[in-house]
């Protein structure tokens, strides 16, 4: 297969198209049901309650958390493409399975084992992306990476809408077997970095044990800051992905096949946006100053703190569309930067764990919020716990701003 590498300028933008479609997957199958509930739950009663589809949703967060910091060291040692094709193939087979469920217990086992196997991708692409695009293109390659997940979360709000058209064990069937198809295809086109015949490079076999790396990071400062700073925005992140199309629906008062869309497709066309400004604008800022990306990623924060207040008191159309995409712009600018700082203060040998790391603290408090939520909407008071998330994100800007320090837009120990 020569003709996708001989180019080897090109091909780092040909990872992140691959890998895009990776990522729109990834949530495209995971965000699907918070929108197909009411199809789902004729056939399934449990899930006429918020509470129940609360765990279900959790769950999955959960096992999530647990397996990134496994998935982020395994990533640091040996093939990220095999990983990737290999988590690809499992949660498409899981996403298919679903299609056959017939009781809750099914549909909470078949969540927790996707949440095995969608946790192995997002440490092992984002570092092999990061590997591929050197400094004045690495905001902008993840960025526009990012994209693919947004554009993953808009087309799950419409799992409602085909599952009213059709039923939705054929929606989980049909995304479940396009997910398949194209983990083959993954397999002809996808090369690790160490892999590139050209580059005539040897796997790093000198990388540190497991209690090794972990010392590494657990020792820099730098990186708690950093996790603070990743954790803390998981809170309205998770919130606005599994539970913005039940708020619309409620303060809008119509049905969930249309909030599910309206709210999926603002956020996300929103956050793409603000990836790529995002992206744009810490490439350069950066060649200016060291501390650019830090710079954009508070004003991102920032963005999102006036969102969720507009969205827990807003109450029309627009105040609540106005809310989502001001969320979405500012949370895409966030996402954007998050890798490319790690690498400002973390080596290569060990990025993939870090993010493993941040991915589960992150995980672990979206498991919360979304349980807690879930007793929210049965309380009637889902709007106020939205507001409550705002006055955490000033905060953490303050912290990232006073004690991150960049000496390197790229380190290496």
């Amino acid at each position: 297969m020569k003709w996708n590498i001989k180019a080897n300028k090109k091909y780092p933008w040909l990872v992140v198209a691959l890998l895009w479609l990776v990522a729109l997957l990834n949530y495209m199958d995971r965000q699907m049901l918070a929108t197909m509930r009411p199809s789902m739950q004729v056939d399934i009663v449990e899930l006429q309650w918020a509470t129940s589809f609360g765990q279900l949703m959790a769950i999955f967060l959960w096992i999530y958390g647990f397996m990134s910091p496994v998935a982020g060291v395994v990533a640091d040692k040996t093939s990220r493409k095999w990983m990737i094709v290999g988590s690809l193939f499992v949660w498409s087979a899981v996403t298919f399975s679903m299609g056959y469920a017939t009781n809750f217990q099914q549909l909470y086992a078949l969540r927790a084992i996707m949440g095995v196997s969608e946790a192995f991708y997002i440490p092992a692409g984002l570092s092999l992306i990061a590997d591929y695009h050197k400094g004045p293109s690495r905001s902008l390659a993840i960025g526009i990476h990012m994209t693919g997940i947004y554009a993953g979360q808009a087309l799950g709000g419409f799992g409602a809408t085909i599952a009213h058209a059709y039923t939705w064990h054929t929606t989980f069937h049909t995304l479940g077997l396009a997910g398949i198809v194209y983990a083959l295809v993954l397999l002809l086109l996808l090369y690790d970095k160490e892999q590139l015949p050209e580059e005539n490079q040897e796997v790093n076999t000198k990388r540190s044990s497991l209690f090794g790396g972990l010392k590494v990071l657990f020792s820099n400062f730098s990186f708690w800051v950093i996790l603070l700073y990743f954790t803390v925005p998981s809170l309205p992140g998770w919130a606005i992905k599994n539970w913005l199309p039940t708020l619309f629906a409620d303060k809008l008062q119509i049905p969930m096949a249309e909030a599910g869309p309206i709210a999926t497709v603002s956020t996300a066309a929103s956050s793409f946006l603000g990836v790529l400004l995002g992206g744009l604008l810490s490439d350069r800022w950066v060649k200016i100053r060291l501390k650019g990306r830090i710079f954009t990623g508070v004003i991102g924060l920032l963005l999102m703190v006036p969102a969720l207040f507009l969205l827990a008191t807003g109450s029309t159309l627009l105040h609540v569309l106005a809310a989502a995409i001001c969320f979405g712009v500012g949370f895409g600018m966030f996402d954007a930067n998050n890798m490319p700082i790690l690498c400002q203060f973390v080596s290569s040998k060990h990025r993939a764990t870090a993010y493993g790391l941040m991915n589960m603290m992150g995980v672990f408090f979206g498991a919360y919020i979304t349980d807690f939520l879930g007793k929210s909407v049965d309380e009637g008071s889902l709007d106020k716990s939205f507001a409550m998330l705002a006055i955490m994100l000033l905060l953490v800007c303050f912290l990232q701003l006073l004690l991150l320090r960049p000496r390197v837009d790229d380190f290496e120990d």
